[in-house]
């Protein structure tokens, strides 16, 4: 197909506004489906991660495409949400223009600002769609005037400036040129074909093809697909191709060991020197994309996105290429990571009973194929196991979560921020943008915890709602924890988002405070009997009849300080009976702690249990006597 019948759009956003729901309606309404399939009674099509339906948003951008009228819509659905902007910043290399979602009530928001930046600074092209106008609190005027005043501050050059808006209701699969909206979409796909420009690609084809690798994919059947747009020349099947790796990966990509070792080599046994390194390889099938499959091509033209089969070797960044001067394309650049992790080997009592994969080399393993499509990660060796750096702490659960699921036990220490060192030695963090939007009877709670956390007030306003929002600086590490403490303070009512913004010298390091743990005295299966004594000490998080060891956390207690409790004590069997003592035990349901809850509950000296079933608490050094006396020192 012609590159003037082809369009690649990157559908960009704040999280929830809208994204993936109006790329259903481009899907249904493109006619991509019968109309008796499935998908067209679905939503959310596009996110077929299980924790992407779990949790409501979208964690990995997906590419997908549409035939309208003639022309080929290539469309790249991206995270909303700022932990998985790593998604974002490699997927944007594909597109020629963005659809920039905002909600008609909230506005532009932190990512929105975020995104935005990216796509102008890539000089893409932007059409902006005000969605859900249909609610109630929409102030649709206001919104127009925040989207002028963010596009004035992101602008790169007058141009930019000039942007047409469209008004929607994603969820009804409608659209206008006006708030007086059509029944259909057909506005959008007119605008993303007169909008948006047709792809740019290099005219010299005599230098050969270029693609550089912005996705990857795999199955069981072909095994590893390399995803990218095509901006010079074409690319047949069966052809041998050139794969330029560049060094710098090995710098900007911290491996595992066995990897790190491999990447210091080339593929020819060459030492590794500046400047690309290339590689032979051959394209087994070419596959462009038709809604949520593929299609094998013969061959594929500048300007498409394609997923080739057979450079098994390619990773995000490398550039595929032929001729007789194969040239490698500008790599991606990625914003650094914020936090880190530890994650090693489970070394509880209880470790290789409820996991299947449990050592070392394993978990070795899958964070290497982790790096390969979550680029935003920096993995090093650290003792037993490795530190994790990514963008933050919804970042690095989601990978822990589905290692879990995945059948891997480890466990994991508390979150840490990544610092960095200035040319004159002083030290940095990283500080993020706050945006808090909470009733007003809750503005007391929230500015007591934010007080806390040392975060600096910027701004403070009335919505239209009559809640109201808050805007604050705040460090990451104090970010660490806010959460779940803001939707305890607010009935669960908060709606909250952050965005890095910088780095600032250190001045003195947020610790976070929370009262001492309830911590098991000895191994066994706790009782009801103990934990009716138990909980008068505090909140329990485990219930009667589970297996505990000594060291492990059992719950917070009501003091500052820790405290060893028996909690598999069971009551004596005696002659002696009264109608008091035989009276059923009536316990408070514990408190069930989710993943991101536990990693927040972390002090230093504590660790995280993580198996397919379970999720224990602990302590790093179990022994009472032995714990006691390291803290003393």
């Amino acid at each position: 197909m012609s590159p003037e019948k082809i369009r690649n759009i990157a559908i960009i956003a704040h999280v929830d506004h809208g994204k993936t729901t109006l790329v259903d309606g481009l899907l249904k309404q493109s006619h991509t489906f019968r109309d008796n399939q499935a998908e067209m009674s679905q939503t959310l099509i596009m996110d077929s991660m299980d924790q992407e339906h779990e949790r409501g948003i979208t964690i990995t951008a997906k590419q997908t495409a549409v035939f309208y009228d003639g022309y080929k819509i290539n469309i790249i659905d991206t995270p909303g949400h700022a932990d998985f902007s790593g998604e974002v910043e490699r997927t944007l290399n594909m597109a020629d223009g963005v659809l920039l979602i905002v909600d008609a009530q909230e506005g532009p928001m932190p990512q929105t600002k975020f995104v935005l930046q990216k796509a102008l600074s890539l000089k893409l092209k932007p059409v902006v769609i005000i969605n859900k106008i249909d609610k109630p609190a929409a102030r649709i005027e206001e919104v127009e005037s925040e989207i002028a005043d963010l596009f004035l501050e992101l602008a790169t050059d007058e141009s930019q400036l000039s942007y047409p808006i469209y008004y929607a209701i994603a969820r009804d699969g409608k659209a206008g040129k006006t708030t007086d909206l059509d029944d259909d979409l057909h506005v959008i796909f007119e605008s993303i074909i007169n909008d948006i420009p047709a792809p740019k690609i290099d005219t010299n084809e005599g230098a050969g093809a270029q693609l550089l690798v912005a996705a990857l994919a795999a199955d069981n059947y072909l095994g590893k697909y390399a995803i990218g747009k095509i901006v010079r020349g074409k690319l047949k099947k069966g052809e041998s191709v050139k794969l330029l790796q560049t060094p710098a990966r090995g710098d900007t990509v911290e491996r595992a060991p066995s990897d790190i070792s491999r990447a210091s080599e080339n593929g020819d046994g060459n030492e590794n020197v500046a400047g690309p390194r290339a590689k032979a390889a051959k394209i087994d099938k070419i596959f462009t994309y038709r809604g949520l499959g593929k299609e094998e091509a013969e061959a594929a033209f500048a300007g498409d996105i394609v997923a080739l089969t057979g450079v098994t070797e390619a990773n995000i960044g490398d550039t595929i290429a032929t001729g007789d001067n194969p040239e490698a394309l500008p790599t991606i650049e990625l914003e650094p990571p914020t936090l880190s992790i530890y994650i090693g080997p489970n070394t509880s009592p209880l470790k290789g009973k409820e996991g299947e994969f449990t050592t070392s080399r394993q978990i070795a393993e899958r964070l290497e194929r982790e790096l390969e499509t979550n680029i935003a990660l920096k993995i090093q060796p650290d003792g037993l196991g490795y530190k994790v750096s990514g963008r933050g702490e919804l970042h690095l659960s989601v990978l822990i979560e589905t290692m879990r699921r995945e059948g891997y036990e480890l466990e994991a220490g508390r979150p840490e921020v990544v610092y960095r060192e200035t040319a004159d030695g002083k030290l940095e963090e990283p500080i993020e943008d706050l945006s808090i939007e909470v009733d007003s009877e809750f503005v007391g709670p929230v500015s007591q915890e934010m007080g806390i956390r040392r975060a600096e007030l910027k701004s403070q306003e009335i919505t239209s709602t009559g809640s109201t929002r808050f805007t604050y600086e705040i460090t990451t590490a104090a970010l660490i924890g806010l959460r779940n403490s803001l939707l305890t303070a607010t009935k669960g009512t908060v709606i909250m988002s952050s965005i890095p913004s910088g780095y600032r010298p250190v001045e003195s390091k947020y610790k976070p405070e929370r009262n001492g743990a309830l911590i098991s005295f000895e191994d066994g299966v706790s009782t009801a009997y103990a934990l009716d004594a138990a909980q008068a000490r505090g909140t329990l998080y485990i219930p009667p009849q589970v297996p505990v060891y000594q060291g492990m956390i059992v719950g917070l207690s009501n003091k500052k300080d820790d405290l060893d409790i028996n909690v598999c004590r069971e009551k004596q069997l005696t002659n002696m009976r009264t109608h008091a003592s035989d009276g059923a035990i009536q316990l408070t349901p514990h408190t069930q702690l989710s993943l991101e809850q536990c990693l927040d509950f972390l002090l230093d000296d504590e660790l995280l249990e993580v198996t397919p079933k379970s999720l224990r608490l602990r302590k790093r050094q179990l022994d009472p006597i032995k714990r006691k006396r390291e803290n003393r020192v």
